[in-house]
């Protein structure tokens, strides 16, 4: 079932607001929470604790003091190991990708036509100028990937 143009803006729209409500808003939301939990448990219920935060505005910046550098070397660490697992996963998923590698290979190997360029060419165009769809029913390539022989011809 072919997308319509009003689908893809509600789509994008739905993608936004999930974006920024996951990656913005629930963040600042869960780390205060985080925190007003944290100092529910810890320090209302341990008086040893308690002497030492007098308010939950000082647990807090303490919290954020030493919360923060620990994040950030989390965060090296995952970037320095684990970053190359996820990217490797997620180049593996890229259907997009692996449609424009295909094209790339074919145009190397000169199993590319004329109009397969010129659709390609209108595809990466409408994409510079922030079109929404990258190309229509038109196939960008005749073998879709599976390899360009001879005697198909």
């Amino acid at each position: 079932m072919p997308y319509s143009i009003s689908s893809d803006w509600f789509r994008r729209r739905w993608l936004d607001f999930r974006n920024g409500h996951s990656i913005y808003l629930v963040f600042a939301m869960t780390f205060a929470n985080f925190i007003t939990i944290q100092y529910q448990l810890l320090i209302d219920r341990l008086p040893v604790l308690a002497g030492l935060f007098e308010s939950i505005s000082i647990f807090a910046i303490l919290f954020i003091l030493a919360y923060v550098p620990l994040s950030i070397v989390l965060g090296y660490w995952h970037r320095k190991s684990q970053w190359k697992v996820e990217q490797d996963a997620l180049f593996r998923e890229n259907k997009v990708g692996a449609i424009m590698w295909m094209y790339v290979i074919d145009l190397i190997e000169g199993n590319v036509s004329e109009e397969d360029k010129k659709l390609m060419k209108e595809s990466l165009l409408k994409i510079t100028r922030g079109e929404t769809r990258l190309y229509g029913t038109k196939k960008l390539s005749d073998n879709d990937g599976k390899g360009t022989d001879n005697k198909d011809k």
